[in-house]
């Protein structure tokens, strides 16, 4: 007998994957380029020319098994001396290699920090709005995910809710900034007054508090936005990250979970990593990948057009009368929708050829999210048709 819970999940596809498929549906009837596309998250920028030519150099001067065999279960060690060297470079901490464990991507990266830090039973708390996927991410290990209500002055941290919310069943936070879907980055005063809450509360409930941060889109952040590096403001960090959008290889899968080496048990967790890659299969990613990405670390895809893209957005949708918060990072906007129902108003966009996403998953109802990594010249000519909708409609 197949596994109920399974079937039961296809009855639950992801809202921005459907759309995805209608937009390419579309596509076939009148041209994609006519379709207005802003359903899903995948970087429109080449990779680096650097990361083409270090694949095309280790395809002609190394061996085959060093490429495609198996890599070591925790990762390539020169590799993760690497990574560990360019965090340190670049935000002042102390890793080792032994600190790093390299992922298939971020999800990856999730997974195992995830199950490391948390038992059947717990508590993991996430701040709306967050991502749908999380839902499984933490509901899959046993644990139980909680949503804190959103902010929407800013999208910062609902600090009441959170309070209020956090308890002796918590075994972790999950954070992700820059934010999908909002663009928001949790400013310094934000990460400060977090840190000292998980502090006082891992004193008062006697246990570990672990903050989980979720990084993919660290490096695309705009002019004269402040993005710090979370795991230097509380010692229980891990770090998960992804090459994805950096240098645009989302399907490459590749990432790391980085442990603060001032976190309880930091030289153990790598390793039960490991051992938690026996449990779920989702272990040694790709050799040839691990030791392409050591060698551009300090290398991103040219990713200026997302600020281009997010300027002609947030100056169109504002002087159109939507509100919404200008993102300091990513490539999403997350305006309010012109009524009340976000799935309405998205079906109602599509008769325009705009595919939107309505903001219900994202635990904010009465939004919607606008993934901006498309050529510039198409976001250009949605503008007519986001004119368009709105004054025919609204």
């Amino acid at each position: 007998m197949i596994n109920e819970q399974y079937k039961k999940m296809l009855e639950g596809k992801s809202v921005i994957r459907k759309l995805s498929e209608a937009a390419t549906a579309r596509g076939k009837e009148i041209g994609y380029e006519n379709v207005f596309d802003y359903s899903l998250g995948n970087p429109s920028v080449p990779v680096p020319e650097k990361f083409t030519e270090v694949m095309i150099e280790l395809l002609k001067t190394k061996n085959s098994m060093e490429l495609h065999g198996y890599s070591p279960s925790l990762g390539i060690a020169s590799v993760k001396d690497k990574i560990a060297r360019s965090l340190n470079k670049r935000f002042g901490m102390n890793y080792t290699g032994n600190h790093i464990f390299p992922t298939t991507g971020a999800a990856g990266a999730l997974a195992h920090a995830i199950r490391c830090v948390t038992k059947p039973g717990d508590e993991v708390l996430t701040f709306a709005p967050y991502f749908p996927e999380y839902n499984f991410y933490v509901n899959m290990t046993g644990a139980k995910l909680k949503v804190v209500p959103a902010d929407t002055r800013n999208f910062q941290i609902n600090f009441k809710h959170f309070e209020e919310m956090l308890d002796e069943k918590t075994a972790a936070v999950l954070i992700n900034t820059p934010n999908n879907p909002s663009g928001a980055v949790y400013n310094r005063e934000t990460l400060q007054k977090l840190a000292e809450l998980l502090l006082r509360k891992q004193e008062e409930f006697g246990h570990d508090i672990f903050l989980i941060s979720d990084e993919p889109y660290r490096e695309i952040i705009f002019e004269g936005v402040d993005a710090p590096y979370v795991s230097e403001f509380y010692d229980n960090t891990l770090s998960c990250y992804s090459y994805s959008k950096s240098l645009s290889l989302p399907g490459e899968r590749i990432g790391y979970v980085a442990v603060n080496p001032k976190c309880r048990d930091a030289q153990l967790i790598s390793a039960i990593c490991g051992q938690i890659s026996r449990g779920i299969g989702h272990n040694c990613p790709s050799s040839i990948i691990q030791l392409a990405v050591s060698q551009v670390l300090d290398e991103t895809s040219n990713m200026s057009v997302y600020e281009v893209n997010r300027n002609l957005l947030y100056q169109e949708l504002t002087s159109l009368g939507f509100t919404c918060i200008k993102p300091g990072g990513t490539f999403y906007i997350f305006p309010r929708a012109l009524e009340e129902n976000a799935e309405i108003f998205c079906q109602k966009a599509l008769k325009y050829d705009l595919i939107l996403v309505p903001s219900d998953s994202f635990g904010v109802p009465g939004y919607f999210r606008m993934a901006y990594c498309i050529d510039t010249e198409k976001v250009e000519r949605s503008l007519y048709a986001l004119r368009k909708f709105v004054k025919e409609n609204y």
